[in-house]
């Protein structure tokens, strides 16, 4: 880690307004939930043999996977790029792949009609080489266990020689803390490899999820039935990786009234733009290569979805991020990044809902509430969760040389957490 920087818990209380508000939707959330686990899916969704898939399984798994790429692409740059002033996003990065996958899977159980079967991939006598999701299946299962292992360190950092487990749960105290010491000893000897496969079962299973469409042709609008739909998944993934990162920690500064470290972000961004360019380009070949111009500008509310996903979240954030003026800006940055996030779920939402059109053409779709309560309050939810990660664990990196800070607001909150 760069010696200008260090990672720190924030010790400040759990609850204020927002996580008051935050944790009732998050409640309301595990009720629908709880409904839709006991009652099934007819009595909870809108999902029906036409639409199988509805807003879960674009939302929460689809679009949720893709906007936790922050954690292959900050840890390949980091550490297999070896762009060391880089170093101090990995922990945030790391966290926010951890969490997003966490929910994407609780999120696929909710989606599942059998859910209590979601353990059967990992018998090797039901294991269908021909199956796409067989494959995200997997990946995902291997990808959530790396990131747990990538995440320890931070925890041994905070507990180690600090485990102090209360009343009848401290003769566990010694066994923990040996656990610990084991993972410091040794672990940071394997971290390289872990990092290695993280980050090639991240792009393998990012791939596949744009195949999963591909086995419906002709229930798929010619715009998204690419194919190289698995190119342009695993392309805008790697794209909003950085975008999304960007985006938790200017919040989080906000949160918690402290100044954004635009340098080291505005570094960052100057990424953005090259990647955006890249899945813009590759997008625009397919379309020319497979003719398909007439199909963007015949009027069509298929059309408008692309303008829409294209325009704003790729063109126009961009155009923005190319300026070394917005760059500077933590508003600039914040607008931008937004938009990106917006495109990729955008784009997913267009992939797996807009574009599908089953044979039954008097067949429609729109989630119920509980889906929308159960979507909303897993969002929520995460939000709490990784508010509990920052607070608890030294994950956000605070720079502990900024003369600047003299005249900011949150002077205060920084001799706090030194200690004065």
């Amino acid at each position: 880690m760069n010696s200008k920087f260090e990672a720190l818990p924030f010790q400040t209380r759990f609850f204020t307004r927002g996580t008051t508000i935050l944790a009732v939707i998050a409640g309301l959330g595990v009720a629908g939930y709880v409904y839709r686990l006991i009652f099934g899916l007819e009595a909870a969704t809108n999902l029906s043999n036409e639409y199988p898939w509805g807003i879960w399984k674009t939302i929460n798994v689809v679009a949720g996977v893709a906007l936790a790429a922050a954690g292959f692409t900050t840890a390949a740059v980091a550490d297999i790029f070896h762009r060391e002033r880089y170093h101090v996003l990995v922990r945030p990065a790391i966290l926010t792949a951890l969490l997003g996958y966490t929910f994407a899977v609780i999120g696929l159980i909710a989606d599942l009609g059998r859910y209590y079967n979601i353990w059967h991939p990992i018998i090797p006598s039901m294991w269908q080489g021909d199956s796409v999701l067989f494959e995200v299946g997997m990946c995902v299962m291997m990808y959530l266990c790396v990131l747990y292992i990538e995440f320890l360190p931070t925890v041994v950092e905070r507990y180690k020689n600090r485990v102090h487990l209360p009343g009848p749960l401290s003769y566990l105290n010694p066994i923990v803390e040996s656990l610990l010491d084991v993972c410091e000893r040794y672990l940071v000897r394997f971290i390289s490899l872990f990092i290695i496969a993280g980050v090639v079962l991240s792009c393998l299973h990012q791939s596949s999820l744009g195949a999963l469409m591909l086995v419906a042709p002709t229930k798929m609008h010619p715009i998204w039935n690419s194919p190289i739909s698995p190119i342009l998944f695993l392309l805008s993934a790697i794209a909003v990786g950085f975008p999304m990162l960007i985006f938790e920690l200017i919040l989080i500064s906000r949160t918690f009234h402290r100044p954004p470290e635009i340098p080291l972000l505005k570094q960052v961004a100057r990424y953005v733009p090259v990647l955006l360019g890249a899945y813009l380009a590759v997008r625009i070949g397919d379309l020319t290569l497979r003719e398909l111009w007439p199909y963007v500008l015949n009027g069509s509310f298929e059309a408008y979805a692309f303008i829409f996903e294209i325009g704003a979240g790729v063109i126009i954030p961009l155009i923005l991020l190319s300026h070394e003026r917005i760059r500077r800006s933590a508003d600039g940055l914040l607008v931008s990044v937004i938009l990106v996030i917006l495109g990729v779920v955008v784009n997913r939402v267009n992939v797996f809902l807009v574009a599908y059109k089953p044979l039954d053409t008097s067949a429609s779709y729109f989630p119920s509430l509980i889906e929308i309560a159960v979507t909303v309050g897993l969002i929520s939810t995460l939000v709490l969760i990784y508010r509990f990660f920052v607070v608890k664990l030294p994950v956000i990196p605070r720079p502990c040389e900024q003369p600047a800070l003299s005249h900011d607001r949150s002077q205060p909150f920084v001799r706090q957490l030194k200690g004065e």
